[in-house]
């Protein structure tokens, strides 16, 4: 009897935990209606993509394989080093026109059946059709901050290695008389550096404490430890360290000696579109460090920083730009408002080209400037959102 009873409190104990988490899972909110347009929203999206990514890849392909062929570009390299990452680049990149495209395209053929109307007949608000529109943006938004955060910079990465060797576009392996400061008081300077090997010449780094030069060091050449398992190590040779103690002065040389100086290579040479092979927390870091280095060549990366967050909200503002525009039926089709639709979206990528170059050549702050867009098409959205339900 006992045992009996004890099996029953556990399978009551069981229900009331399974009922605890139906109640936790989100998914319950989302009826079928909801179901119905977030797999409508995200097939279109999808398959926009495609189509004009397939597009794009075959102009690209027209347009690069003389060079392809001038540099023996391996077919391997081509396929994976080149179009594995092209693909979710320009993906990631032309995301606002594929959301607009998709939202036009399939909520104008919901009109165009009646079906927009006869959810509004079932007492169904303009605002409640918005909520599985909504949920689609943010899903699509998400995984757009992921991919532009921290996937893509890595591709682009290889991308640009291989663009360097077999398209012609040459990055700078290569600097002169560089001069920076590492940290707070230190100051380095490298009279020549090669990228390629990660190696240094004419090297010297100063030290000063309340503006007095406190050490010296010198070497011929001084070369970064890159598979050391932390950051900063570099190795100097034919050193010579000055320590100056008030008066007196200590001179210490050698061949070779490991120290920590808080430079790295990417430091030292500035390539262009260096800024997109940074994740998101690389670019924070770096953007930080340079500031606190005092260093002004750092807009291109605050407006890079900025912007991959700014891009995600946009997949929200666009989104309802576009139900707001074609949920609606009207004679003729939707052949204006996918052309109202592509208008704004090429609008809006050429805005935020507009903008980052304010933000580079008119001193106009990286945030604001990223931010241009989205604040400018949100009383856009405000407007057609105030006009839909009428």
């Amino acid at each position: 009897m006992k045992e009996g009873l004890r099996k029953i409190g556990t399978w009551l104990r069981w229900q009331k935990c399974l009922r605890c988490l139906k109640y936790l899972n989100p998914f319950r909110l989302l009826k079928r209606l909801d179901r119905y347009i977030i797999a409508k929203f995200i097939g279109t999206y999808i398959f926009s993509i495609i189509l004009i990514i397939s597009i794009s890849i075959v102009f690209d392909v027209n347009e690069n394989l003389a060079k392809f062929t001038t540099y023996n570009a391996p077919l391997k390299a081509i396929v994976f080093d080149y179009y594995a990452n092209f693909i979710p680049y320009f993906a990631n990149l032309f995301s606002p026109l594929f959301v607009f495209i998709a939202v036009i395209f399939f909520t104008s053929k919901l009109a165009g059946n009646s079906e927009v109307i006869a959810m509004l007949a079932a007492g169904v608000s303009f605002k409640r059709l918005l909520r599985p529109y909504m949920v689609s943006a943010a899903l699509i938004a998400a995984v757009n901050f992921y991919l532009g955060g921290y996937v893509i910079p890595k591709g682009n990465q290889i991308k640009m290695e291989f663009e360097s060797k077999y398209k012609n576009k040459k990055r700078s392996l290569s600097a002169s008389n560089v001069q920076l400061m590492v940290s707070p008081g230190v100051i380095a300077y490298i009279q020549q550096y090669d990228d390629q090997t990660h190696t240094g010449y004419g090297f010297s780094l100063d030290k000063f404490e309340n503006k007095k030069l406190v050490s010296h060091m010198t070497a011929s050449v001084i070369r970064y430890d890159s598979i050391s398992d932390s950051r900063y190590h570099w190795k100097a040779q034919s050193y010579k360290i000055r320590t100056l103690k008030g008066l007196r002065e200590e001179i210490q040389s050698g061949a070779v000696i490991d120290t920590l100086i808080q430079m790295e290579p990417m430091d030292l040479v500035f390539s262009k579109g260096q800024q997109e092979t940074l994740t998101i927390t690389e670019l924070r870091n770096y953007i930080g460090k340079q500031v606190e280095r005092g260093s002004q060549n750092v807009v291109q990366y605050e407006v890079e920083y900025h912007k991959r967050i700014a891009t995600s909200f946009a997949s929200f503002i666009l989104t309802l730009i576009g139900v707001s525009l074609s949920s609606r039926k009207r004679k003729g089709g939707m052949g204006l408002y996918l052309g109202i639709g592509l208008a704004l979206s090429f609008g809006y990528i050429l805005l935020q080209t507009i903008s980052a170059t304010f933000a580079i050549n008119a001193d106009t702050p990286a945030m604001l400037a990223a931010w241009i867009p989205n604040i400018l098409y949100c009383f856009i959205a405000y407007f057609c959102f105030r006009q839909a339900p009428n």
